[in-house]
């Protein structure tokens, strides 16, 4: 048995390929330069070229669990079916996804691809994790050289995550025994609004940190200037907008809700140095 992890050097693919290895459970990552960091094998991969579909089966023919994280596009199903399919046909026995909150099974985005690995009989498990805490050191630099954080919202509480919780989660649905064939949320031990977490940042850094609300049109700009198509940023900042109306609240306490262990203000404290004025670490 030998596990893929898509998306392997990326932030939920590299920790849920740490567990793996640790683990002494084969791995084999995949990349768009075909390179991974020690001690893992990597080999080329990219979701926008179907050329490269075969490479994983070609590098290892035991490979029988699939980590899949899925392109930020809208339409995800259309560039993962292929290889899905391709998947299945080389022995593949089972998909671990992870998508977000709010994809809905059958929903658009990622729900698309939830709803085929549902209606194809294969074994599978969908994560639906939360907000990650580390995306407040991905976009650190607001934080570091603004003093603020920025979004959509002005109250939504949100009950952050850790990767590493994400990762554990997945790590245990892709070794089980048996699958559990349906999704799940995992979400962290506690509710925070931006006020209350600039509010931490004030006491952690000594100065004063504020949470800044901005329009819709001003995220989705922010999210274009990071990179993402028009039609993703779009979508990413109307999600934004659902946490207002009380989204993440809601899967507090749903019985399919994985609860991780780490907490938002243990993190802050870890890394407050990435956001010390003049700090290098980005």
């Amino acid at each position: 048995m030998t596990i893929l992890v898509t998306g392997g050097t990326g932030k939920t693919g590299l920790a849920v390929a740490r567990l793996l290895h640790a683990a002494n459970y084969p791995v084999l990552i995949t990349s768009r330069k075909g390179v991974a960091p020690e001690p893992f094998k990597a080999v080329k991969f990219d979701w926008h070229d179907q050329s490269t579909f075969e490479n994983p089966f070609n590098a290892d023919a035991n490979i029988d669990r699939v980590y899949l994280v899925a392109p930020n596009e809208v339409d995800c199903l259309a560039l993962m079916k292929p290889f899905i399919d391709l998947a299945i046909t080389r022995g593949v026995k089972r998909f671990v996804l992870i998508t977000v909150t709010q994809a809905e099974k059958g929903g658009p985005f990622y729900g698309k691809v939830h709803e085929y690995l549902a209606d194809i009989g294969i074994d599978y498990v969908v994560l639906r994790p939360t907000w990650f805490m580390e995306n407040f050191v991905t976009y650190a630099r607001g934080i570091r050289d603004n003093n603020s954080i920025v979004s959509v919202t002005k109250t939504a509480r949100l009950p952050l995550v850790a990767i590493e919780d994400i990762a554990q989660v997945a790590f245990n649905a892709l070794v089980a025994e048996k699958s559990a064939n349906t999704d799940f949320y995992v979400i962290g031990p506690e509710l925070w609004s931006y006020d209350e977490v600039a509010a931490a940042l004030t006491e952690i850094l000594g100065r004063k940190i504020t949470h800044r609300q901005i329009t819709h049109q001003q995220q989705t700009d922010l999210f274009k200037y990071l990179g993402m198509s028009d039609e993703f940023s779009a979508l990413l900042s109307d999600s934004e907008v659902r946490l207002e109306e009380g989204s993440e609240e809601a899967i507090v306490g749903n019985t399919k809700a994985i609860v991780g262990k780490r907490r938002l203000r243990d993190y802050l404290e870890a890394n407050k140095k990435v956001w010390i004025k003049g700090s290098s670490l980005l």
